[in-house]
C-alpha cells in the first residue's frame, strides 16, 4: 500500500488529514520505542482491552502494568501481544503483525479520534460514523480517487466504487458489449455461458 507523501496527498485538499497519516507521524511511529516481548494488551471489564506491560508471568497468571499504571493480574489467556507503533493508525489492517480482536479495536479507535473514519480489512472497507460532517465528501476527494488502483490511494468508500465501476467497464470491454438505447446489450455467448 502506498503511503504517500504529504505532497501527494495535496489532491484530496482539507481532507487529507482525514484520510492518511502526516509524513511526521509516520516517522514518529517508526523511531517509537517497543519492546515486542513485553508490550501486550490485556482484557479488562470497563475498557474492553488495555495497552500494558508485562511485569511477570507465574503459573499461567500475568501481571501487568496499564498504561494508566493500575496493576493487573490476568490468566494468560486474555494477554494479548501487542503491534509495534508502526501500525498504529494503519490503514489494512491485513498488514497488521498481531491481527486479533485487541489490535483490530485499538486501530479503528486511533483512526476514529483522528477522524480517519475509512479502514480496509483485507477485502473489506470498514466504516466508523462520525456523526457529524468531514470534508472527505467534497468534489475534490471524489475526482483524486478516479481511476486509482485501491492500493494507490487512502482507505474510501469512493476507492471501492470507482475500482467496482472500472472493473464492470473492463468486463464490458473484454466481452465486446455493446451500448443500446436500452442499455447494455451483451453478446450472445456471455448469455450461454452464464446459463
Amino acid at each position: 500500500m502506498s503511503t504517500g507523501s504529504d505532497a501527494e496527498m495535496a489532491i484530496f485538499g482539507e481532507a487529507a488529514p482525514y484520510l492518511r497519516k502526516s509524513e511526521k507521524e509516520r516517522i514518529e511511529a517508526q523511531n517509537k520505542p517497543f519492546d515486542a516481548k513485553t508490550s501486550v494488551f490485556v482484557a479488562e471489564p470497563k475498557e474492553s482491552y488495555v495497552k500494558s506491560v508485562i511485569q511477570s508471568k507465574d503459573g499461567g497468571k500475568v501481571t501487568v502494568k496499564t498504561e494508566s499504571g493500575a496493576t493487573l493480574t490476568v490468566k494468560e489467556d486474555q494477554v494479548f501481544p501487542m503491534n509495534p507503533p508502526k501500525y498504529d493508525k494503519i490503514e489494512d489492517m491485513a498488514m497488521m503483525t498481531h491481527l486479533h480482536e485487541p489490535g483490530v479495536l485499538y486501530n479503528l479507535k486511533e483512526r476514529y479520534a483522528a477522524w480517519m473514519i475509512y479502514t480496509y480489512s483485507g477485502l473489506f472497507c470498514v466504516t466508523v460514523n462520525p456523526y457529524k460532517w468531514l470534508p472527505v465528501y467534497n468534489p475534490e476527494v471524489v475526482a483524486a480517487y478516479r481511476g486509482k488502483k485501491r492500493q494507490e490511494a487512502p482507505p474510501h468508500i469512493f476507492s471501492i466504487s470507482d475500482n467496482a465501476y472500472q472493473f464492470m467497464l473492463t468486463v464490458i470491454s473484454t466481452l465486446g458489449c455493446e451500448r443500446g438505447h436500452s442499455g447494455i446489450h451483451w453478446p450472445a455467448q456471455a448469455n450461454r455461458a452464464s446459463k
